[in-house]
C-alpha cells in the first residue's frame, strides 16, 4: 500500500526472514531507547526519507510483533504494518517529544488494531484466528496467563497435542473479549508491558487499563474452567 511514493517493506521481505522466523517475533522483548531517535525524527519530519527508513527498522518488529499477538493472522499482520507505518509516515510531522517515540508508535499501532479488531467483529464469518501460544501449568504458584509454553524439537508429541488444544480454546476464548479487552490483555501478557505503558499507548490510564485487564482475565477463566 504505498502512499507518496513511500513502500514499507516488513521484516520478513527485508531481511530475507522466514515466516518461522516471523512468529519468533511475538516473543521478542522491549528494545533499550535509542538516544539517536531525536535526530532520525528530526530528519524525517524534514523531509529524509532515509532517516524515516531508518526508524522503520529500528522498530519494524515490534510493530509487527504486536500486530501478530493481537490479530493472530500473518496476513492480517502484513495489512497492520503497513498501515500503521503509514499513518506513522504521514502524521510525523506532528511528533512533538511529549512521550517516547516508542509509546508514539505503539499509540498508532493499537489505534490500527483496535480498528481491524472492531471490522472483524462485524464479519465473524472472516475470523480465521491462528492458535494462541500455549499455556501451561507449574508449581511456581504463578498465573496462569503469565506462562507461555516454548514447544521445543524434541517435545513429546503428546504433550505437543495436548498444547495445541489448549492453545485453540485459548484462541477461541480471545475471540470473545472485545478489541480494548483483548488489546490490554495481549500487552500486558504477551508482551509484559506495564500498565502505565499500556496507558500511555493507549491514551488511557492506568486505572482503566487495570479494569480492562480485569474484566478480560475474568472472561477467559470463566470460559476456560478446567484448565486453570
Amino acid at each position: 500500500m504505498p502512499a507518496d511514493g513511500m513502500t514499507i517493506a516488513w521484516p520478513g521481505k527485508s531481511r530475507g526472514e522466514s515466516g518461522e522466523q516471523l512468529s519468533a517475533y511475538r516473543g521478542v522483548g522491549r528494545p533499550a531507547a535509542v538516544p539517536e531517535d531525536r535526530v532520525l525524527i528530526e530528519r524525517a519530519q524534514a523531509g529524509d526519507r532515509s532517516a524515516f527508513e531508518a526508524l522503520v527498522h529500528r522498530y519494524d518488529r515490534d510493530v509487527l510483533r504486536l500486530a501478530l499477538n493481537v490479530l493472530r493472522s500473518a496476513e492480517d499482520a502484513h495489512d497492520i504494518y503497513q498501515e500503521s507505518f503509514l499513518k506513522i509516515y504521514k502524521n510525523i510531522h506532528r511528533f512533538r517529544f511529549e512521550c517516547s517515540f516508542y509509546t508514539w508508535v505503539y499509540r498508532v499501532v493499537t489505534n490500527v488494531c483496535l480498528d481491524h479488531l472492531r471490522r472483524r467483529a462485524s464479519r465473524p464469518e472472516d475470523q480465521a484466528p491462528e492458535p494462541a501460544p500455549t499455556l501451561h501449568n507449574d508449581a511456581t504458584g504463578s498465573d496462569f496467563f503469565d506462562r507461555q509454553q516454548q514447544q521445543m524439537p524434541g517435545a513429546d508429541p503428546e504433550r505437543r497435542l495436548m498444547g495445541r488444544e489448549i492453545g485453540d480454546r485459548i484462541a477461541a476464548a480471545m475471540q470473545r473479549l472485545s478489541p480494548r479487552e483483548r488489546v490490554v490483555f495481549e500487552m500486558k501478557h504477551y508482551q509484559g508491558l506495564r500498565l502505565r505503558a499500556i496507558g500511555e499507548a493507549l491514551g488511557t490510564t492506568e486505572e482503566t487499563v487495570k479494569n480492562s485487564l480485569f474484566r478480560a482475565t475474568r472472561k477467559l477463566r470463566a470460559q476456560l474452567e478446567g484448565l486453570l
